[in-house]
């Protein structure tokens, strides 16, 4: 069946699951994840673990697992970070799906999670295949808008090429392109992830997996989210470090 959504908005239950009498438990359960994956505990056993122990639900799960890691993790991708005014007259490399979801996500008003690496991450992951919404155009929109105004020289956008209707971005965001006289380059990979974490120019994406291998990133959606959309609803489930 066809996906007829017009938003990548909120899930019925996200405002009981997610709202400000969760917070204290969602935080709690984070900080226990992060707990035990600082002691060697895999991600998948120790979320099950948590899970349990604070009766989450699965989308509440999910939530945990994506704004938890290990003390080491945050440091190690803090110290890659780049800023906005590092970026000009660079080449940025984007991890499409990732970016674009998430920023989809914060403006059509979807749970937006604020993990403790800084990153911002949505529910709205894309898996096998993503459909267009309305806040599809306005938030390709807000890309070109940041990087043209931090002096991008060029942004070089990969998208999976497994994800059905990709064939179908890459042509949306040509056309944008051409309308706004970009220098921005699109390209359908079956592993963007690989070549984002080999890559030697700045990239930006909030995958934990790549950042936990890349040279240098920056942290395009949340300064997009959080320059542009003043009613994102975003979930602080931070766990303050160690000190």
């Amino acid at each position: 069946m066809p996906d007829k959504r017009t938003h990548r908005g909120p899930a019925p239950e996200d405002e009981r699951l997610f709202g400000n009498r969760m917070l204290s438990s969602l935080r709690l359960a984070t900080h226990d994840l992060c707990w035990l994956l600082n002691r060697g505990y895999a991600l998948h056993s120790a979320a099950e673990l948590v899970g349990n122990r604070h009766s989450l639900t699965a989308r509440q799960r999910i939530a945990v697992s994506r704004c938890a890691c290990t003390d080491e993790a945050r440091q190690r991708r803090g110290q890659r970070e780049v800023t906005p005014t590092q970026l000009r007259d660079h080449e940025l490399w984007i991890d499409g799906f990732n970016v674009l979801t998430g920023i989809e996500a914060a403006l059509g008003g979807g749970v937006i999670l604020l993990g403790c690496d800084g990153c911002l991450r949505d529910l709205a992951s894309v898996y096998a295949r993503h459909h267009e919404v309305q806040e599809t155009l306005p938030a390709l929109r807000l890309l070109g808008a940041a990087t043209a105004a931090w002096g991008v020289r060029r942004c070089q956008w990969w998208l999976d090429r497994p994800v059905s209707n990709s064939g179908r971005l890459k042509c949306r965001i040509l056309d944008l392109v051409a309308a706004n006289g970009w220098d921005w380059q699109v390209e359908l990979v079956f592993n963007p992830d690989k070549l984002l974490a080999e890559s030697s120019e700045v990239i930006a994406t909030a995958d934990s997996a790549v950042l936990d291998r890349c040279q240098r990133w920056v942290n395009l959606a949340r300064l997009v989210i959080t320059q542009n959309a003043a009613n994102a609803r975003i979930i602080d489930l931070r766990v303050e470090p160690p000190g």
